[in-house]
């Protein structure tokens, strides 16, 4: 199976361009990030405290968590419930930032996520994938921007969505899940050594897709 991995901090623009460039090569789009929020969402929903390392992880291995592919769409439920709507929201946001260091909430997924990249061709974008999910994926890349760049493009798509937000309080949120994310003792983000570097801050949709397409074409 082929597999591409996208990693970058949060509000890079992960999901829209690996989403654009696994329509273009027709391979299944993954999600990791909604597979995080969607645990964290279980937590929430059974009022567990997200600071108790060890509730946390039980709840995350007890729920019913599922993904079920629409029209070439990735879903999330859980149990018979699809919550894809549910996460995206900043609380989901944040807890899945706080939730993704526990080791065995990592444990799980990333199981699943290889399971699935030995089914399909697959695009797939996290933090790690490069560096632990998939670290013999045929292309990898570091997709990054500047802080106020995925701030902005953050705020753009919660408001598109109808959903009431504050440019500052995203602008901490990314400050605080960037220092979450690289200082983390599980699988932190960074750059894997074999990984193409993109910072997209002055690069539109199309440009991002066409250099990752046009990588993956020498690969």
């Amino acid at each position: 199976m082929k597999q591409i991995a996208i990693d970058g901090p949060a509000g890079a623009g992960k999901s829209t361009i690996a989403k654009r460039v696994a329509e273009k090569l027709q391979f299944v789009y993954i999600d990791t990030g909604a597979m995080y929020r969607t645990l964290a969402l279980a937590c929430i929903i059974n009022h567990v405290d997200i600071a108790d390392e060890i509730r946390v992880s039980e709840t995350a291995e007890a729920a019913d968590l599922d993904i079920r592919y629409i029209d070439g769409v990735q879903h999330m439920f859980l149990g018979d419930e699809e919550v894809s709507g549910r996460i995206r929201t900043e609380e989901v946001s944040k807890a899945a930032s706080d939730t993704s260091k526990y080791q065995r909430v990592r444990t799980r997924l990333v199981a699943l996520q290889q399971e699935l990249a030995e089914k399909y061709n697959v695009v797939m974008d996290g933090r790690d994938i490069g560096t632990v999910v998939l670290p013999g994926a045929d292309l990898k890349i570091f997709m990054t921007a500047s802080a106020d760049v995925r701030a902005e493009r953050r705020f753009k798509e919660y408001t598109g969505k109808g959903i009431l937000c504050s440019l500052e309080e995203i602008k901490k949120d990314i400050a605080s899940r960037d220092y979450n994310d690289s200082h983390r003792a599980n699988s932190p983000l960074k750059k894997a050594e074999d990984a193409f570097e993109l910072d997209t801050s002055f690069m539109d949709i199309e440009e991002v897709t066409d250099r990752i397409l046009e990588l993956y074409g020498k690969c």
